[in-house]
């Protein structure tokens, strides 16, 4: 083989080698990345997603015509969704509206976990210590932010077009803490700037102080506030001296 040939040949084998690697390098570069293992807790939330989360929000959270995509969406407010028995709906025409829930609190845990695996990101869940609250900054923060919809006495009222602000009788302590992060509805979003974990821990604990000792020292006629309550308490009242003064008239 003359010294040309030889040359033609190794200069083919090298353009050959050089596309191979090339081609090689860009193959690697879309290789699947490597998945990590799902936990036992992931596995159950996914078996539980996918047959009752999926047919709305899609096998990959990323949503459909009947339910809106995960993406972006806290596991707080999944959590909450969840305990609230606001989700899953019997029907994607239905409006969310509280009830008993669905699951139970491992499952819940379960699904929560596994949509963070699909759509992670988005708003922790919220710790809350309603021990270290303290009652009277509570009640300064739910008349500044919270009474103008929730009524004064958080026993929920009527906001405009057909909307209503429920009672807060039912919510537990981590249910209060999670709707202030993550502003269900047409309830605003409390982040830790505009209101800070301390104020977040004396509005829950005058929350459920005012459920279960808030009537304390007389009839308390469903705490609808001090304007109605003056209403009923003078009207009954002034009913009431108007009758014994008639009746103490009549016999003198």
């Amino acid at each position: 083989m003359s010294t040309r040939t030889e040359a033609a040949t190794l200069s083919r084998i090298l353009r050959w080698g050089l596309l191979i690697a090339v081609v090689g390098q860009v193959l690697w570069s879309f290789r699947p990345a490597p998945s990590r293992a799902q936990t036992v807790q992931e596995r159950t939330g996914q078996r539980l997603y996918e047959a009752s989360c999926s047919t709305c929000h899609g096998l990959t959270g990323d949503g459909t015509g009947n339910g809106p995509t995960l993406q972006g969406v806290s596991p707080s407010a999944v959590e909450f969704m969840l305990t609230t028995g606001r989700m899953p709906l019997a029907s994607p025409n239905e409006q969310p509206r509280r009830q008993d829930p669905r699951f139970s609190p491992e499952e819940i845990d379960a699904i929560v976990a596994y949509v963070q695996t699909i759509a992670p990101g988005g708003v922790p869940i919220p710790p809350v210590d309603p021990a270290a609250g303290s009652l009277s900054e509570g009640a300064a923060v739910f008349l500044d932010n919270c009474a103008g919809c929730h009524g004064a006495g958080a026993t929920g009222d009527s906001i405009g077009g057909g909307r209503i602000a429920p009672s807060l009788d039912q919510p537990t302590a981590q249910e209060i803490a999670e709707a202030v992060r993550i502003g269900p509805g047409t309830m605003p979003v409390f982040n830790p700037r505009s209101l800070s974990e301390q104020e977040l821990n004396s509005l829950v604990r005058y929350l459920l102080w005012l459920r279960e000792d808030g009537g304390d020292g007389g009839l308390q006629l469903g705490r609808v506030g001090a304007v109605a309550e003056g209403l009923v308490a003078g009207v009954i009242g002034l009913g009431l001296l108007i009758v014994a003064i008639r009746l103490t008239g009549s016999k003198t």
